[in-house]
């Protein structure tokens, strides 16, 4: 059964909508009836997927948008552009993403392009179009396209790995909604002192524990969360009611 925004006449918004991913969504919403902006940074692409989307549905629910997604000016045209043709936004999904290459000591500007496309677009789109869609007061979805190497961060394209694990906190963090900070983290002082400790160890990762939280429960914690990923669960699962009695048996090794 589809997604209850995936419906006929709702408008669907995709960033990187004129190749690849993008386009083949923009066409899978176009032939079940949306009205569909694809957005890119490339203008002649656009055009060739414009005439592509208008093979599937009438051309006037078809529509381009130039735009840079790590700039927020350019996402917010975007937004206003769409609800000044179609009226508002149902369904966005930030998909624009790079992946030229990088390497740890390359130049920052490939960097801070890599990051600026692939992180800061999807933070960009989802903070710009989202209390739109809010305000529509119905069924809305929001899309946000990572990838595994944001998850298991295999060596040789480093830029690529930490905008891609951003993207993964980012929307775990957007769809859980949460926003206050728990309580009972050490002083700087203390964490310091135990860092310091840890290096002398040798440890390559250092799980400082806090006044709450010892480091045995902190791993399983950790480990409940890559439980996340790997059993489908809702993200930040232990937080949602439905699994509270799960965790809490989980951390007793039941």
């Amino acid at each position: 059964m589809p997604h209850s925004a995936i419906v006929k006449d709702n408008v669907a918004v995709i960033t990187g909508g004129a190749s690849g991913i993008g386009l083949a969504a923009a066409l899978a919403f176009a032939r079940a009836g949306l009205k569909v902006c694809i957005a890119d940074v490339d203008q002649a692409r656009l055009a060739e997927a414009a005439t592509k989307l208008s093979s599937v549905t009438p051309a006037t629910h078809v529509m381009t948008f130039a735009v840079d997604v790590s700039k927020a000016e350019s996402v917010t045209e975007l937004e206003r552009a769409v609800r000044e043709r179609f009226g508002g936004t149902d369904i966005l999904m930030n998909n624009a993403g790079i992946q030229p290459g990088s390497t740890l000591f390359g130049e920052p500007d490939n960097w801070q392009r890599i990051i600026g496309v692939n992180m800061w677009g999807i933070i960009n789109g989802s903070r710009i179009f989202a209390p739109g869609m809010i305000a529509r007061g119905r069924r809305g979805l929001i899309i946000n396209t990572g990838s595994k190497q944001g998850i298991t961060t295999p060596p040789g394209d480093p830029a690529y790995n930490v905008s891609k694990a951003g993207v993964k906190a980012f929307t775990e963090a957007l769809q859980h909604g949460r926003t206050e900070k728990p309580a009972g983290a050490w002083t700087a002082e203390q964490t310091v002192d135990f860092m310091l400790a840890r290096l002398e160890a040798g440890d390559f990762y250092i799980l400082c524990p806090d006044n709450d939280v010892p480091r045995a429960l902190d791993e399983k914690r950790m480990l409940w969360a890559a439980g996340d990923i790997v059993e489908n669960r809702p993200p930040l699962s232990r937080w949602h009611p439905d699994y509270a009695d799960a965790f809490a048996k989980f951390v007793k090794g039941e």
